[in-house]
């Protein structure tokens, strides 16, 4: 490997893969094709903005892994994948984007050549990344093989984080904290939303000393008034308004892991109902770090959550929560472990989760949430540190 300054140790991927093939084995699958970016970096190391072709991973039981992409990406493999440059494979570039040819043609001959030609092979099946398109040339490249659905297999490995990998989601959590100061500091009356934007994606990136940031899976979302009924709204030029709330979901992402950090900011007088929401919200958040115990269940969460926001006549039928880690766009969540009422996971110490009990009502909208890690005992701890309230400013 020629990667000068790596995120992880080689023992810590050699635990990944151990993980992993474990996993293979459970399902009794003997060769692994994973097409998802996060689940790619995860194993091997690879890192760039490549995943608008299609790419993968192969993992088997007794080799190193094998990188597989796009030819003028193979250099990108090199400079950081931890395995040595024979297990880098790129093809050629008369197949992208062809109406007369496929990438996946390429993966079977490679397949085949390297004697798993009637393996039974696990493809991630229901992922962003993996075309129904691709699944079929597959199956035509290779009659023989079995294929058995891998969504999410290595997406559940990835649910402890290491200690190497908690330290960087701390270092997230300082460039998140960064990006939300900067966002009470700037909102104001008059100031136009994408001229704040180009503020946070500054500050995003800037990050904290040392620790420079990269790009969040998913861009500064931040509707206000009623727009923030909707919760996935970005921003245009409208200038931010006296009498509005506007949320901020934003995430600091350092060496591809996040920690998503969200706060809502009124500008002028915040009306009874937003602050009784505000009071049964934080009530629940609070409630709901309590419950956040190993030992417990995810839904036992997203219980101690619902009891204030009933109390206080708020409905919300949405999951509160979700795995965080390492990511890609367009998701910053693992798709894993859900925070709502019928997930039994069981909590346990190094799972981290976005506890994110977001209100979208009809015509309002109210964002106040926490990254969180699950600790040794007692509540879960929270990676941010800043005030769990409505930014008021007059």
């Amino acid at each position: 490997m020629s990667n000068p300054d790596p995120a992880f140790s080689s023992a810590e991927f050699q635990r990944r893969l151990a993980k992993v093939r474990a996993a293979m084995a459970d399902a009794g699958i003997e060769v692994l094709f994973c097409s998802d970016p996060s689940n790619m970096a995860w194993i091997t190391g690879y890192d760039g903005w490549s995943f608008y072709v299609h790419q993968g991973v192969l993992v088997f039981h007794d080799a190193d892994p094998v990188w597989w992409g796009r030819r003028q990406d193979a250099n990108g493999a090199l400079r950081t994948v931890w395995m040595e440059r024979a297990r880098i494979h790129g093809y050629a570039d008369h197949f992208v984007q062809s109406s007369v040819r496929h990438p996946m043609q390429d993966l079977s001959r490679i397949l085949a050549e390297l004697g798993h030609g009637s393996a039974r092979i696990g493809v991630e099946m229901d992922n962003y990344y993996f075309s129904a398109r691709a699944f079929a040339e597959l199956q035509t490249g290779l009659p023989l093989a079995r294929f058995a659905d891998a969504t999410a297999l290595v997406n559940w490995q990835r649910l402890i984080k290491s200690g190497e990998e908690i330290a960087l989601m701390r270092k997230a959590a300082r460039i998140a904290e960064t990006a939300i100061d900067g966002v009470v500091a700037r909102a104001r009356p008059g100031v136009r939303k994408n001229d704040l934007v180009a503020e946070i994606y500054g500050d995003l990136i800037r990050g904290v000393e040392d620790d420079w940031g990269d790009y969040p899976a998913i861009v500064p979302l931040l509707p206000s008034g009623s727009d923030a009924a909707a919760p996935h709204l970005t921003w245009d030029g409208r200038p931010f308004q006296t009498g509005e709330a506007t949320f901020f979901e934003l995430a600091g992402c350092y060496r591809r892991y996040h920690v998503p950090f969200c706060r809502t900011v009124f500008l002028g007088r915040p009306p009874d109902f937003l602050r009784r929401a505000e009071a049964a919200l934080v009530e629940g958040l609070e409630a709901g770090l309590e419950a956040a115990r190993p030992g417990n269940q995810t839904r036992d969460i997203a219980r101690a959550l619902a009891a204030p926001l009933e109390a206080a006549g708020i409905e919300r039928g949405a999951r509160c929560g979700y795995a965080i880690g390492l990511s890609y766009p367009p998701d910053w969540g693992e798709r894993t472990a859900s925070l709502r009422d019928e997930d039994e996971t069981v909590l346990e110490p190094g799972m981290t989760f976005h506890f994110m009990p977001g209100l979208w009502m009809d015509d309002w909208g109210l964002e106040i949430t926490e990254s969180i890690l699950i600790g040794e005992s007692g509540p879960a701890e929270c990676f941010c540190d800043r005030p769990r309230e409505l930014y008021v400013i007059s």
